[in-house]
């Protein structure tokens, strides 16, 4: 990536496990929910703007609601969607609980998971909910290590990568100093200059 590439965030659409948090507050024990039928407007309503960005490389989270959102804002743009889970959700709920990367690959056939291991989200001890939460230092150090991945990002397909589209989460991309962003929201980000 160089200095004068132009980074973007997109939040996912509204997944089944928010249609029903947002509302009562508790965790509806859903592993990697798919988005809602509001969820997939959202995507698709991003994708306008998503055009407008013209990005020339997109990087999805391998969760579901990341992978269906990238696919419905940019799927049709022919250019590459790299899966790379270094920006997955804080785990925190069963929402951010993902799936072996076969699985997703019979799901997602156009999409690559074979550099992914088998257990590619965080796992320690549960609690009660039997979700294994994620420590803020470990969270921390996948912010500083996917902001290092990207800023050293170069596709070999891509020319020249003038613009990118990071499909991800709000917890994630809070860290990055983009807190409270909505569903199928689309935020620039200043990569820091020394990653």
């Amino acid at each position: 990536m160089t200095d004068s590439t132009t980074v973007h965030l997109l939040r996912h659409g509204q997944s089944a496990f928010n249609a029903i948090y947002d509302r009562t507050g508790r965790d509806p024990l859903i592993v990697d929910p798919e988005l809602t039928p509001l969820g997939v407007s959202q995507a698709a309503e991003a994708a306008a703007g998503v055009r407008r960005l013209a990005p020339d490389l997109v990087v999805t989270s391998p969760l579901t609601r990341a992978l269906q959102t990238a696919l419905g804002a940019a799927g049709g743009l022919g250019v590459p969607i790299v899966v790379e889970a270094l920006h997955r959700e804080h785990l925190g709920n069963t929402c951010d609980i993902g799936r072996p990367p076969r699985t997703l690959a019979e799901e997602f056939p156009s999409l690559d998971f074979g550099h992914l291991p088998e257990t590619w989200w965080y796992t320690g001890r549960t609690d009660e909910r039997g979700v294994a939460v994620e420590p803020e230092a470990v969270l921390q150090e996948r912010v500083a290590a996917f902001t290092e991945w990207l800023a050293h990002r170069t596709e070999r397909s891509v020319r020249s990568v003038r613009s990118v589209l990071v499909v991800g989460h709000a917890e994630f991309f809070g860290r990055l100093g983009h807190p409270g962003m909505r569903n199928g929201e689309i935020r620039e980000w200043r990569v820091p200059a020394k990653a």
